[in-house]
């Protein structure tokens, strides 16, 4: 099944006309964010405290690097705000409230990236799921999130009309992945790809919706609320269940290492500032700051790592 026969539902439903692809230069940021990642990984733990000249006159610890690394990030992220205020600032309320799913999606991949493959499948007992399936439910709910909010916005519903329909017709999912046979299937990376493919797909397709249409009808657990109800639900599975990737975790006894940690900061705060641009159009100088604090930070890390040894 291609990727584009998968997400029929989601492409049927959604203007054409409306897209916002992810900047080529936003791709290219990631993959260099996620070798700053490596970098960092490969440092041992108690190489952490060894010296590092950063930029002449005085020497801080190796574990720097990384705080450096977010640092510049941060930065990034107050700079590409000021630059997409002035780039659009009219700017269409879905993709403001699309950007905290980005944020969520990069903490959540600072958990996961640095998981060793065995622990995906390790039994937590007490009832609980493994790490595999909670990230599959993950993936599975946010392409149903993205096929049920582009049928809704299509139907055109008032959201106090009687006859607002008590869900999406069953049809809607008839070619919807098993989340345990399908979206949970492979290895860590693998599991990364497929949520970044349908959280960059789904803001693609919706966060360009007109204002007004956000404002119409559609139900999330049966209750009647709003296309944005929806569009906001996004970020808050995605940290529903890092919460619960992290329980999962301590159930199995495993505790992340410094380096470790290091990386779920710095691609936390990666997070933070692509929210700011994802799923916006227009404003190149502000995801050109992002790409640039990507880049500071590569340099930071990779400097630390080579005073590790």
């Amino acid at each position: 099944m291609t990727n584009e026969t998968l997400n029929e539902p989601l492409l049927e439903h959604t203007d054409p006309s409306l897209a916002r692809p992810l900047p080529l230069a936003l791709a290219g940021a990631r993959a260099d964010l996620i070798e700053v990642a490596h970098d960092l990984l490969a440092i041992p733990e108690a190489a952490l405290t060894l010296p590092w000249t950063w930029i002449g006159g005085s020497e801080q610890e190796v574990r720097y690097g990384a705080y450096r690394a977010a640092e510049a990030l941060e930065q990034a992220e107050i700079e590409a705000r000021a630059a997409a205020a002035v780039a659009d600032p009219g700017e269409r309320r879905g993709a403001l409230i699309v950007g905290p799913s980005t944020a969520a999606r990069w903490d959540l991949h600072g958990l996961l990236l640095p998981l060793d493959e065995h622990l995906l499948d390790a039994d937590p007992r007490e009832g609980g799921w493994s790490l595999r399936l909670v990230v599959g439910h993950i993936i599975a709910s946010q392409r149903g999130y993205g096929w049920g909010t582009a049928w809704w916005q299509a139907q055109g519903y008032d959201l106090k009309d009687p006859g607002l329909p008590t869900g999406a017709p069953d049809s809607l999912w008839a070619a919807m992945p098993d989340e345990v046979t399908a979206e949970a299937a492979g290895g860590i990376d693998d599991l990364r790809t497929r949520l970044d493919a349908i959280v960059d797909l789904s803001a693609e397709r919706l966060a360009g919706l007109p204002d007004d249409r956000l404002a119409l009808g559609s139900r999330w657990s049966g209750f009647p609320v709003t296309v944005g109800f929806r569009l906001g639900r996004w970020a808050s599975h995605i940290r529903e269940h890092a919460i619960q990737v992290e329980k999962t975790l301590a159930m199995l006894g495993h505790e992340p290492n410094e380096p470790a940690r290091l990386v779920r900061h710095v691609l936390a705060a990666y997070g933070r500032a692509e929210a700011v641009v994802f799923g916006h159009q227009g404003v190149d100088d502000a995801v050109d700051r992002v790409v640039q604090g990507v880049a500071e930070a590569r340099r930071a890390v990779r400097a630390a790592r080579e005073a590790a040894g």
